[in-house]
């Protein structure tokens, strides 16, 4: 409740409204109203009414989600003219919380499903940090905001890309093959809006700039890029760029009798500042995952299932991340059998917990390789057609995502507090998301 000294008239589109500047402190200091205030929510300078030439319905919805946090949207006001509207306030993270709730595993529900337009040929879907995600679909990568409305695509002219990362709502890395006889190839840095290619990320050799298939990528707090990398001559092993540069700041050199520039998965640790690099089967006949610190060049810890008993081809690592909070990797394999490496013993053994041993006799024709995430203290895995969420000390399975369209999970990934699930068959991409919690 506001007093008579609080009340604010404003003209939008020539209807007015009358409001305090309790109610307009609810949209922030980064928003259009925050800009219109000083320090103690007074108008700067003081008016007997301010006009405002923008749409009135929808600035109705908006003032009212201001003053209950509940979005009421009537038939008649399309969506994205809503949306367009929220962003000019600033109030977009505004609409977003109302919509769909912090980000909660066991209370995901299935928002929409986008199809996509080349039926079979998912690579990779990675989260945005807006809600907005990208899908590779071979030498292609869509781009789309958090409305799901795509963006213009981004094409490599049939390379095929290998991992795309989010530097931030803008931009967009891409990591690719080299394409034989044109030197292309290795990373790319891309405008997420118009698919325009900033700048190419270099690989430098002995003094000379080499081309390079780049492979799996990762970021860190303190704007680094790191990929996996194969050239055709020693550029094998991991590079390391400047985010705001482009430049080249360090390569950790793969060693006999070890697979780094094959890595099918980086993960940056910020507690231990290492870099997991996991090299898994089938892409090498032998799984390979170590921590590396680029500070002094050397291999902290590794593991590797060479000379392990392999007569069971379920204990086969498919998928590995590092688990900080309890100095542990989790692995999965293709029957969703989750597996534990402890971080404080050098080279040590799998402990498996084969929980999912009734799933064997349900493999599909044409089963996707199982995917891990830790997001917030939970742990996902899919699994065919579905996505297991794993809690507590004991990682005890407490839900399970699944929908019958599409076919079995090829990726997934999480950001934006939504979950974006690729599926293999139909190509087409599930978004889910835990809806907002009751106003009491």
């Amino acid at each position: 409740m506001g007093n008579s000294k609080d009340r604010i008239k404003l003209n939008v589109g020539g209807r007015i409204f009358e409001t305090t500047s309790t109610t307009l402190a609810n949209a922030g200091r980064d928003s259009f109203f925050g800009a219109l205030f000083d320090d103690e929510w007074n108008l700067s300078p003081p008016k007997e009414d301010l006009f405002i030439d923008r749409n009135p319905d929808c600035f109705a919805v908006l003032l009212d989600l201001l003053r209950t946090g509940d979005l009421n949207v009537p038939a008649n006001i399309p969506e994205r003219l809503l949306h367009r509207e929220a962003s000019f306030y600033g109030l977009l993270h505004h609409v977003r919380t109302s919509k769909w709730g912090p980000f909660d595993g066991n209370r995901l529900r299935l928002s929409d499903s986008v199809k996509g337009i080349a039926p079979g040929d998912g690579t990779a879907v990675r989260a945005g940090p807006d809600g907005g995600c990208c899908v590779a679909h071979g030498s292609v990568v869509h781009v789309f905001d958090w409305m799901l409305e795509e963006h213009c695509p981004i094409n490599l002219d049939y390379q095929r890309v290998n991992d795309v990362g989010w530097i931030d709502s803008d931009n967009i890395v891409l990591s690719a093959c080299e394409k034989l006889g044109r030197g292309d190839g290795g990373m790319g840095l891309f405008s997420s809006s118009t698919g325009d290619l900033r700048y190419k990320f270099q690989v430098c050799h002995e003094n000379q700039v080499k081309s390079y298939t780049a492979g799996a990528l990762s970021f860190n707090q303190d704007y680094k890029i790191f990929s996996s990398c194969k050239g055709r001559s020693n550029e094998y092993g991991i590079g390391v760029w400047d985010q705001i540069t482009g430049k080249q700041t360090d390569f950790f050199y793969e060693s006999p009798g070890w697979s780094l520039g094959d890595a099918d998965k980086l993960q940056w640790l910020n507690g231990m500042n290492c870099l997991l690099v996991a090299t898994l089967f089938p892409r090498k006949d032998n799984c390979y995952i170590s921590l590396l610190d680029f500070r002094d060049k050397n291999m902290v810890w590794s593991w590797s299932d060479i000379g392990s008993p392999m007569a069971i081809d379920e204990k086969r690592v498919r998928d590995a991340i590092a688990m900080e909070d309890s100095n542990s990797i989790c692995v999965v394999n293709e029957f969703e059998d989750l597996g534990f490496i402890d971080l404080r013993m050098y080279g040590g053994s799998v402990r498996w917990s084969s929980r999912s041993r009734l799933m064997k006799s349900k493999m599909p024709d044409e089963p996707c390789y199982p995917k891990l995430a830790l997001h917030e203290g939970q742990l996902f895995s899919s699994m065919n057609d579905s996505i297991s969420v794993f809690c507590g000390p004991d990682w005890v399975l407490t839900s399970r995502l699944r929908r019958s369209y599409g076919g079995s999970i090829c990726d997934f990934s999480i950001g934006g507090d939504r979950l974006f699930a690729l599926h293999s068959e139909e190509n087409v991409f599930d978004v889910w998301e835990t809806p907002p919690s009751p106003i009491i």
